[in-house]
C-alpha cells in the first residue's frame, strides 16, 4: 500500500483577502507560519512519512520547509506539476471581481461549463487536473509501500480527490472545500485507490 498525505499550503494575505494567487510568489503571513509548524508537529505524530513532495511556488515551499521541521528532514523534492492553476492576467483579482467580470475563469457554475477556457497568460482547469492526475500517478508507480507527503494547493487538492473518487472535474471543484494546511490521506493498493480522510484540521 502507497498512502499519500496531501496538504494544502498555511495561509497567505492574498488567501485572507480573497485573492487568486495562481502562480504569483505570495509568501505565508503569521497566520500560515503558525499554521504550517503546527500541521508539521501533528502530522509527525500521525504518519511516518518517507519523503515530501512540493510544488515549487513560495508559499508552499515556505509550508514544506516548516512541517519538514518536524519530519526529521525527510527528502523533499519541488515539482511544479503540483502548483495551483496559472491564472495569467487574472492573477491578483479576487474572486467575486472574476467571477462577475469574467465567469468563465471562476470557480462558478459558467466556469465548469467552460473547463477547457485559457485565461490569456494562463492555463485552463482541464490542463491543471492534467498535470496534476499525472503527477499524483507517478507517485503512486515510483514509491510503493511508501508513506509520501505532498504540499500542495487547494485546486489541485479538489482535482485530486475528485479523481480518487471518480467525481468528472467539475463536480469535483464544487464539491470539496479545503482549509489552509487542511490534511487529506489517501491509500493507493494494486486492487484500488481510496480517499481515507479529508481537510483534516486536529492539529489546530
Amino acid at each position: 500500500m502507497t498512502r499519500v498525505v496531501a496538504v494544502r499550503h498555511g495561509e497567505t494575505h492574498w488567501n485572507r483577502n480573497g485573492r487568486m494567487q495562481g502562480w504569483a510568489p505570495t509568501d505565508l503571513n503569521d497566520t500560515g507560519r503558525e499554521q504550517a509548524s503546527a500541521a508539521g508537529g501533528w502530522l509527525a505524530d500521525a504518519y511516518d512519512v518517507d519523503r515530501v513532495f512540493a510544488s515549487d511556488l513560495r508559499r508552499t515551499r515556505a509550508t514544506a520547509d516548516r512541517i519538514g521541521e518536524a519530519l526529521d528532514d525527510a527528502p523533499v523534492e519541488y515539482d511544479p506539476a503540483w502548483r495551483e492553476r496559472d491564472m495569467g492576467v487574472y492573477q491578483g483579482l479576487t474572486y467575486e471581481d472574476v467571477e462577475d467580470r469574467f465567469p468563465e475563469f471562476g470557480l462558478g457554475q459558467t466556469a465548469y461549463e467552460a473547463a477547457l477556457a485559457i485565461p490569456e497568460g494562463g492555463e485552463s482547469l482541464r490542463d491543471m487536473a492534467d498535470r496534476v492526475t499525472a503527477a499524483f500517478n507517478r507517485l503512486v508507480d515510483r514509491h510503493p509501500g511508501e508513506t509520501v507527503l505532498v504540499v500542495t494547493h487547494g485546486g489541485p487538492l479538489h482535482v485530486l480527490l475528485g479523481y480518487v473518487k471518480g467525481m468528472a472535474l467539475q463536480e469535483a471543484l464544487g464539491s470539496h472545500h479545503m482549509a489552509n494546511c487542511g490534511v487529506n490521506e489517501i491509500r493507493a493498493t494494486e486492487e484500488e485507490c481510496r480517499v481515507v480522510s479529508e481537510n483534516v484540521t486536529d492539529w489546530r
